[in-house]
């Protein structure tokens, strides 16, 4: 009897050993209920059904929604993803814009080892290349206004005699771009040239400047006049001794990369003189200064400058500046002069020296043009290139 009843007993155990797991699983998942119905009996109808069989019940409503909050979720982080791949896409965007153009240095970074004026390894020479008529082209790293020439031959500057009718030749220096407002946009780009003969005259005055008994300086006397050039009052006063006595014939040439009117240029020349010639005024008080002020001022009495149009602001052994502009219809052509040679000096100052200048690049670019004169044996640059 006993082994009868342990037989008969034994279903009993299985199904209340079952029964838990399915009442784990289920609780597991909150939209599934289960529920153990009471003990019913056989019928003709219905079959009689066990007491410990559990039944279980689906809630469409919560189930809808977990899926809703589940695809909420989603989304929102969808959305994150893709504001935070918009927000790295427009950085790394104007990064690219802003070192496409931004402009680059004219030097090659590479030492000029064929060179034999080359006084130390570390030499930079700019980069120059040629064009499809083979004339010599140095990249400005701008879009607009992609190339300067290395050299400028022009009549205005030369003397009377043989040298009126060949011209004189300019040799580049150094360029940079023009940017106003504090997001820095781009005006003009431009270059400083020098009368290719009198360049032995600014190496003179340069070397001598801080080694009165050399031909050439060495790389820490090149360190020293960098400094000296960069120095806001050291640099101004260098270069205004260099412009009041060697006064070397040179040029600037400004060519704009977007379209402007002459106001806009006058505008910013005018502020720039005033700036530099106000605490001076045994100086620049005269009338004679006054004059020549509103005479400058009369030059710029015009239209509208198209972008990528030629504008050369030239100063003369005299000091007299005179200014051209290709308007793209009768060529290149003078539109007027200046005689004072105190407003060309301070507008000159405005890109070469001083504390704030036109143009920061063009100040650098410059500088580092006039390392490459004084490491070279006076009167040797010229010949050179000549």
């Amino acid at each position: 009897m006993r082994a009868a009843r342990s037989l008969h007993s034994t279903p009993l155990l299985r199904s209340h050993t079952t029964s838990p797991r399915v009442s784990i699983a289920t609780a597991r998942i909150p939209c599934l209920q289960r529920h153990a119905w009471p003990a019913q009996r056989r019928t003709f109808l219905r079959n009689q059904q066990s007491s410990g069989r559990a039944v279980e019940n689906i809630n469409v409503n919560c189930m809808r929604n977990e899926s809703y909050e589940y695809y909420v979720r989603r989304r929102s982080f969808m959305l994150c993803g893709a504001i935070a791949s918009s927000i790295a896409a427009f950085y790394t965007a104007y990064l690219l814009y802003v070192a496409v153009r931004n402009p680059k240095k004219l030097d090659s970074g590479l030492p000029d080892k064929l060179d034999p004026f080359t006084t130390d390894a570390g030499s930079k020479r700019k980069t120059v290349v040629h064009d499809a008529d083979g004339r010599e082209i140095v990249p400005t790293g701008n879009s607009v206004v992609p190339v300067f020439p290395r050299l400028l031959d022009l009549a205005i500057g030369a003397e009377e005699g043989q040298e009126k009718v060949n011209g004189v030749e300019y040799t580049l220096v150094g360029l940079g771009v023009r940017t106003v407002t504090f997001i820095g946009i781009q005006v003009y780009m431009v270059g400083y040239y020098i009368a290719t003969q009198d360049i032995a005259a600014i190496q003179a005055r340069l070397v001598k400047e801080i080694n009165p008994i050399a031909t050439t300086l060495v790389s820490t006397e090149k360190d020293t006049l960098r400094q000296a050039l960069l120095h806001p009052e050291q640099g101004e006063k260098l270069w205004n001794s260099i412009l009041r006595e060697v006064r070397p014939r040179s040029v600037f040439r400004i060519v704009p990369v977007r379209d402007t009117d002459f106001h806009h240029l006058r505008d910013g020349f005018v502020r720039a003189i005033t700036a530099r010639s106000q605490g001076d005024n045994a100086q620049f008080g005269d009338e004679a200064f006054g004059v020549a002020m509103r005479d400058f001022k009369s030059l710029f009495n015009r239209g509208k400058v198209p972008k990528t149009r030629e504008m050369l602001l030239f100063r003369d052994a005299a000091g007299r500046l005179t200014v051209t502009y290709d308007d793209g219809k009768t060529g290149m052509g003078s539109i007027g002069r200046v005689e004072d040679e105190r407003v060309s000096r301070l507008l000159w100052l405005n890109y070469l020296a001083g504390k704030q200048v036109a143009s920061e690049p063009a100040r650098t670019s410059i500088v580092d043009g006039i390392m490459e004169f004084v490491e070279r044996p006076i009167g040797t640059v010229a010949a050179m290139v000549i």
